[in-house]
């Protein structure tokens, strides 16, 4: 796909690199005698998709021009002129990125070319590797094209033909990258920004009659192209529509009764129970689970009319059963079926278990098919470029939802779903990467899991990774442990390739604190609700916001609701948990809104009160939610505190969320990599006078939380 957003990383781009031989070196004068392409797929080298034309000038070639190319009169006397190549070579491009070794010579060629042809030019977007090669290595020797090949280790390929130094750059390309990523430069605007800032090597390239060889990133009407989309999907679950309870029989069922089960019940499908299990012995999990609905029926008669009614429905049945969580927003069960091309989804819970049904007419009214694959592009893909260009999208589907009015904390739901999907699908990526390594299968049932921001359903697009791994058994550095300590650390080197950083604080399942058996795990809880040091629990509170994303859910599901139920009426652990937001002061002054070179850090200076408050007031009162939001409705029900107070901090949490999410998407639009500090003058007067009145509004909130820990859980 070539039609990328700002938010591509590097490692999945889609681009063209790109390279001319020409009469000579003067812009104005030279004419094109040789082009050469070849294509990056999902930022990886396609040599088997290049382009090679020579072009006719018009023109002698001077001989000191020949010198260098080797290509003379008489080799371009029967090619064609530049007018009847370009429709080729534009093709080619189309709407990719174009890559090059000083590129903006190429480009100040191509706009006098086109327009001596009379032909219309709209110049792409272009990366330059010579100056990228500059913000890696400021202070390397030189930056010719042989000199960056033989400073990365790159194979020269047919120097001086067009093609050859096509390819070459496009090696080079691909090596910057990690080298890039190191220093925090990881997509496609973020590059063109730096790039953007090297004054002095553009001054002199200006000067040189080139065009600019790469400018300043700003917002791609591909990302606008979701502006419009039906919200619908972004905004409810697959539960809300699903039908339930799910209507089961047994695999030994006759067809022809599942057929009238199907006239009674007037449904278009029938769960399968797992062989030899009854209808009614369920709940029955979804992997063991299978569905036979109308259209296998039709196949079954169609395919044996006399027989098809008398045989046992489990000859006909799919399975494994398709499904997806009861939790998940609804487009990604509208991706799934379009992938799949099916009309019928099992719906199933957190352990997995099989909740209810839906099906395609449960969908009809939904209508955003284009916008909705981001789900299933991120499941489906295979390695971390195709996960880099699937997770891509995410920033477009944020701004097009924001657009539509649709409130900042449901977008940083999808955006925690789709990183708990992420997360998901590295892992199963590492397993693959450890049974290719020889290490075999998991040597026993595990789960993946999200912490924090991702576990509420809260992330926005300023994150790292936190994650942490259970598995049923196992010593600490045990064979288990040992073999998911490696799984653990494929998981986080994926995801820091794909764009979510490595966390500064070590929360990564990779790490031993962060891993372990279930009965470490309860050990590891008890131990922190009896400690008496606050800095022994750094991070720990962003335990108890965890998630299951992989694996075996049923073992994060009693960890999370044993953790609640021994931390449960602890006021010393509570005590300590909220220590950690003691010195909370919200950025307001007496002339409004403090900042510092001209943005306020809305996380620190807000949103981290209002998270920790929840959430303490959960652990203490054991209240098994996950979001902020619904930890503080939990806490309103029971009658605890002030509604006012309380009603505050949810309006709060919104209006900041908004205005962080709102300036990350204008930061990774800018190339500037997204953060929680706001440009406070970009907002206008009202969301200032709103986002004043929300952070004044939270600015006693510890003195809440402290009147709240006296009251003994119910």
């Amino acid at each position: 796909m070539a039609d990328r957003t700002s938010a591509t990383p590097l490692l999945a781009l889609d681009a063209v690199a790109f390279d001319t031989e020409t009469t000579s070196l003067d812009p104005r004068a030279a004419r094109i005698v040789e082009i050469g392409a070849v294509r990056l797929t999902s930022g990886r080298l396609n040599e088997a998709e290049t382009l090679r034309k020579l072009v006719n000038p018009q023109i002698p070639i001077p001989p000191v021009s020949t010198g260098v190319h080797g290509i003379d009169d008489e080799k371009v006397r029967n090619a064609p002129g530049f007018a009847e190549v370009w429709p080729a070579v534009s093709d080619f491009i189309g709407g990719s990125v174009i890559v090059g070794h000083s590129i903006g010579y190429d480009l100040a060629i191509l706009a006098k070319e086109t327009e001596r042809a009379g032909i219309s030019f709209s110049r792409p977007r272009t990366l330059d590797v010579r100056l990228l090669a500059q913000i890696v290595e400021p202070s390397l020797g030189g930056y010719s094209l042989d000199s960056l090949a033989a400073w990365l280790g790159v194979e020269v390929a047919d120097r001086h033909s067009a093609l050859g130094d096509a390819v070459t750059a496009a090696r080079i390309f691909v090596a910057l990258v990690p080298k890039l990523r190191e220093g925090n430069i990881r997509t496609l605007a973020e590059a063109e920004a730096a790039c953007t800032s090297l004054t002095t090597a553009l001054e002199e390239q200006h000067r040189a009659g080139w065009s600019e060889p790469v400018l300043a990133p700003s917002r791609a009407d591909s990302e606008r192209v979701l502006a419009r989309l039906d919200s619908y999907p972004y905004r409810h679950r697959v539960k809300e529509l699903m039908s339930s309870p799910p209507l089961f029989i047994s695999n030994d069922t006759s067809v022809e009764e599942a057929l009238k089960t199907m006239a009674d019940t007037r449904v278009s499908s029938l769960f399968v129970a797992p062989p030899g299990k009854k209808p009614d012995a369920g709940p029955f999990p979804g992997v063991e689970s299978g569905i036979v609905t109308e259209r296998d029926i039709l196949r079954a008669i169609r395919k044996n009319a006399a027989g098809a009614l008398a045989q046992p429905v489990g000859n006909i049945a799919s399975r494994p059963l398709t499904s997806v969580p009861a939790e998940a927003f609804v487009y990604r069960a509208i991706g799934r079926m379009d992938r799949l091309r099916i009309r019928h989804l099992g719906v199933v819970d957190d352990s997995g278990f099989v909740a209810g049904a839906l099906t395609a007419r449960d969908l009809l009214r939904l209508r955003a098919r284009d916008a909705v694959t981001l789900g299933d592009e991120i499941d489906e893909a295979d390695d971390v470029h195709e996960l880099g260009q699937a997770w891509s999208t995410l920033p477009a589907v944020a701004r097009g939802l924001l657009d539509e009015g649709i409130e900042a904390r449901d977008v940083s739901a999808i955006v925690s779903r789709e990183l708990g999907a992420l997360t998901r699908r590295a892992g199963q990526i590492a397993e693959r990467r450890m049974r290719e390594a020889g290490k075999g299968d998991p040597p026993v049932p595990y789960a993946l899991l999200v912490l924090g921001s991702a576990g509420r359903g809260e992330s926005l697009l300023a994150m790292d990774q936190d994650n942490a791994l259970i598995f049923e058994r196992g010593d600490p550095d045990g064979p288990e442990d040992r073999w998911f300590a490696e799984l653990g650390t494929h998981v986080a080197d994926i995801l820091h390739e794909v764009g979510v950083p490595y966390c500064t604080g070590g929360v990564m399942a990779k790490n031993a604190q962060w891993r372990g058996s279930a009965a470490l795990w309860r050990e590891r809880v008890k131990d922190w609700v009896n400690r008496s040091n606050p800095e022994d629990l750094l991070a720990v509170d962003i335990f108890f916001d965890f998630r299951a994303v992989h694996g075996k859910g049923a073992l994060a599901g009693s960890l999370w609701r044993e953790a609640y139920q021994f931390a449960k009426g602890q006021p010393a652990f509570a005590k300590l948990l909220a220590e950690a937001s003691s010195n909370f002061e919200p950025p307001l002054g007496w002339f409004g809104i403090r900042t510092e070179k001209g943005r306020a850090d809305l996380k620190h200076g807000g949103l981290f009160v209002i998270v920790s408050v929840a959430r303490v007031l959960a652990i203490f009162h054991g209240i098994a939610e996950h979001s902020t939001k619904a930890r503080i409705e939990s806490v309103r029900a029971l009658g605890l505190g002030s509604e006012r107070d309380l009603n505050a901090m949810i309006e709060a949490q919104r209006v900041i969320l908004g205005a962080i999410l709102d300036q990350q998407l204008a930061d990774i639009a800018a190339g500037r990599p997204p953060s929680n500090k706001v440009e406070i003058k970009r907002l206008s007067g009202d969301d200032q006078s709103r986002l004043k009145n929300a952070l004044a509004s939270i600015r006693y909130a510890n003195e809440t939380l402290r009147d709240l820990l006296a009251v003994r859980p119910m």
